[in-house]
């Protein structure tokens, strides 16, 4: 038994390294965030059997040498009900064939009681091959444990978001404690870095300082830069590691940088000016 649980500890340790391994070796922390809006995909690509896909496929393509992530947005595709589904597997496969040493995340802010969530866990990482998913812990432990029970992947926990609602329930103060910071603490009980992370919203910034104190070496996955106006540099000047720490999303930036035929060409230029700010924040870090 001791052998069995040595063996899944450093499996879990082998998916953190890759991580690792991929943020110093593309230089690079940023997630492509694949919220693919239907109504906002280039004229071009109209007329494609799977619109949806091809273009995501364009873009994976085009920007997959920039980035260590991709993070499908569940809603924009469960949307489009069964044909978005479709083109969500196509392009989760995709990548995994593709390029499998990039991490895949699904973007589905899941949480509910364990039987439920159960049945989530094995749609998002049996049915479908994702490394992670990001999950809503106000339910507690037993709806967040059935996600940890697959030694190969990870839970990303929602933090500290940046939406203006935040301030109704995440800032809630009792004994000197944000309710925020009772989820942070509390749920390192259920894991360690090796499998959970948290989600921290880059317009947040000034926060995590204090994060850090709580969290010194989890990564963060940090939406926010980009189109909602968050700062990579206050991000990684408060909130990086010496392993990197971040997952950096950007979507709508890089997706929607051209409206043309050139949509791929723009996407890359602007995940390569992306990456080669974050470069300059790693090598600040020392990271690389």
């Amino acid at each position: 038994m001791l052998k069995n649980l040595t063996k899944r500890n450093n499996f879990k340790e082998m998916k953190l390294n890759n991580i690792i391994s991929e943020i110093k070796r593309k230089q690079s922390f940023l997630c492509v965030g694949l919220d693919t809006d239907i109504t906002k995909i280039p004229s071009v690509l109209k007329t494609e059997h799977d619109a949806v896909f091809a273009f995501n496929k364009a873009i994976i393509d085009a920007t997959a040498e920039y980035s260590i992530a991709y993070k499908p947005n569940l809603a924009f595709y469960e949307a489009l009900g069964l044909k978005g589904w479709q083109s969500l597997e196509k392009t989760v496969f995709y990548i995994k064939e593709r390029f499998p040493e990039i991490f895949i995340i699904a973007d589905a802010k899941r949480g509910d009681i364990g039987n439920t969530s159960t049945q989530y866990a094995k749609a998002f990482f049996e049915t479908l091959p994702f490394d992670a998913i990001t999950v809503a812990p106000y339910m507690g432990s037993d709806s967040v444990s059935p996600f940890l029970k697959f030694d190969d992947k990870f839970v990303i926990l929602l933090a500290l978001t940046s939406n203006a609602g935040a301030n109704d329930f995440q800032y809630f103060k009792q004994n000197n404690e944000h309710l925020f910071e009772k989820v942070m603490v509390e749920s390192q009980k259920w894991a360690g870095k090796e499998k959970m992370m948290y989600v921290v919203g880059a317009t947040r910034a000034e926060m995590l300082v204090q994060i850090r104190q709580i969290v010194p070496e989890h990564f963060l996955l940090v939406p926010g830069v980009g189109a909602q106006g968050g700062s990579l540099h206050d991000v990684a000047k408060y909130g990086m590691t010496n392993d990197g720490g971040l997952i950096v999303n950007s979507s709508r930036a890089i997706l929607y940088a051209s409206p043309d035929s050139d949509f791929d060409i723009k996407a890359a230029s602007e995940a390569k000016q992306v990456q080669e700010e974050m470069r300059k924040l790693l090598l600040e870090k020392k990271v690389i």
